[in-house]
């Protein structure tokens, strides 16, 4: 059985969503972030990096969301997360969960934790407002991207791209110009959420509108 070391509405979800859809049996661990557990030895030695979600699955301690969402697809085909190795389709898979891991979610992280960057309250906010602009940017090449290819981000396939897409699009709620006001990514949005999958680790997660 698989372990998901968590947090509600953390990077987790994207991976939470995706052993629901795969149907496979599992547990969520809860990790009090809030309350220093990130750093307590026994979470470091899952992940020394000291950050969430952790997948254990059997003697395999797995962090990294991405690492985990690729593991989940590989070991479960037949849930048709991921196109098939070795395809061109596959290669934009690969293109999308990098775009979205390294360039997305690191920019929205960046706007959120601006003081990572900067320890003067100045700086902070300069910081701040460049990656909010960035972030903007990277939502607007994903509308684009929508607006030309089809209801997925792959295009006509749901895939594992769209719960990823849907977590990082969840931190951009309270921001000036966030992912809603696209439409063609509201769709997308909308059309994610409504499967009985991520409607349940939603529940699970206990998390509350506004989802995105």
């Amino acid at each position: 059985m698989y372990v998901l070391h968590y947090y509600p509405g953390n990077a987790n979800l994207a991976p939470h969503i995706l052993l629901e859809e795969c149907g496979v049996p599992y547990r969520l661990e809860f990790v009090d972030r809030e309350h220093g557990a990130l750093e307590s030895p026994e979470f470091l030695k899952l992940n020394p990096a000291g950050l969430i979600p952790v997948l254990v699955d059997g003697d395999l301690v797995l962090p990294e969301t991405a690492a985990i969402c690729l593991h989940l697809v590989d070991q479960h085909p037949e849930a048709g997360l991921a196109p098939e190795v070795g395809t061109k389709e596959r290669a934009h898979f690969y293109r999308w969960l990098v775009y979205l891991t390294n360039t997305l979610q690191s920019r929205i992280l960046v706007g959120a934790y601006p003081k990572r960057l900067s320890d003067d309250e100045a700086g902070a906010a300069v910081v701040q407002r460049q990656a909010r602009a960035q972030i903007s940017q990277s939502l607007d090449i994903i509308e684009r991207q929508l607006a030309n290819s089809g209801p997925w981000l792959l295009g006509e396939r749901f895939s594992a791209l769209d719960p990823y897409l849907l977590t990082l699009c969840r931190w951009t709620r309270h921001l000036p110009s966030p992912a809603r006001e696209r439409p063609h990514l509201k769709r997308l949005l909308d059309a994610t959420l409504a499967r009985p999958a991520v409607q349940r680790a939603h529940e699970q997660e206990r998390l509350t509108p506004p989802f995105y």
